[in-house]
């Protein structure tokens, strides 16, 4: 597959899957531009590939986001910047409820929508949400989390409506635990409030995926190239899960 002449814009390219994602396409041929907030690890990620540039952009910043994606005018759009918090429900701060949605709802909306203005004269497009399985079930301790990945999967089955006539597919990826530098957050969280060794942490991770291993980005990174190659047309509306068989 050659993704020669295609433009693809990667929110939070500079770490994790989301440098994966830039890697693979840009390999695949496309000219690539990587944004996120810190210009450190997407300068990083640049230095692996000529086709890799980067802008430094915050997704929940309107004015930024409007500038940036009609400055590159991509066809292929992945909003994939995202954080994640953990907490007891009762015990969670509205300002952390707060964050959660603006990060990972809003920001996404904002990639979204701007990716759907980019795309408006062009006769093909692709807009590729990066959710997760908390998008399809519910996890303890997450509830905000898992509640803004419910709305970017209801938000995607929308707009793919909206443009499938427009020769443009709208899907979402939902990942499991991912072996990336979130995760290893996720078990320096568990160690510092449960006392478990990393070990054991990693390994309760592990455990509610049925192949008892994390998710390899790059399994991420080739659903997204299977959605931009050709006989994908008709996959739109769709929240694939990349999880090992998690239900």
């Amino acid at each position: 597959m050659s993704l020669a002449g295609r433009k693809a814009l990667v929110t939070g390219g500079g770490s994790g899957v989301g440098a994966v994602i830039a890697l693979r396409l840009a390999e695949a041929g496309a000219e690539v531009l990587i944004c996120g907030r810190r210009p450190e690890p997407l300068a990083e990620v640049a230095a692996r590939h000529p086709r890799i540039s980067t802008t430094v952009c915050d997704i929940t910043d309107e004015a930024a986001m409007v500038a940036m994606v009609a400055g590159f005018s991509p066809d292929i759009v992945i909003a994939n910047a995202g954080a994640s918090e953990s907490a007891p429900f009762a015990r969670t701060e509205l300002a952390a409820f707060e964050r959660m949605l603006t990060t990972n709802l809003t920001g996404t909306f904002l990639t979204l929508r701007e990716g759907t203005k980019a795309l408006q004269n062009k006769p093909w497009g692709r807009l590729i949400a990066i959710a997760s399985t908390a998008g399809l079930k519910g996890y303890p301790y997450v509830a905000p989390y898992a509640a803004a990945k419910h709305g970017v999967i209801g938000m995607v089955r929308s707009l793919a409506l909206e443009l499938a006539r427009k020769g443009i597919t709208v899907n979402a990826i939902c990942p499991g635990f991912l072996d990336t530098e979130m995760t290893e957050r996720s078990i320096a969280t568990i160690v510092a409030k449960t006392g478990r060794s990393p070990e054991e942490a990693r390994a309760s991770l592990e455990a509610s995926n049925p192949m008892h291993r994390l998710v390899p980005p790059d399994d991420v990174a080739q659903a997204v190239l299977w959605l931009c190659a050709p006989g994908s047309d008709m996959v739109t509306g769709q929240a694939i899960s990349v999880s090992g068989g998690e239900t």
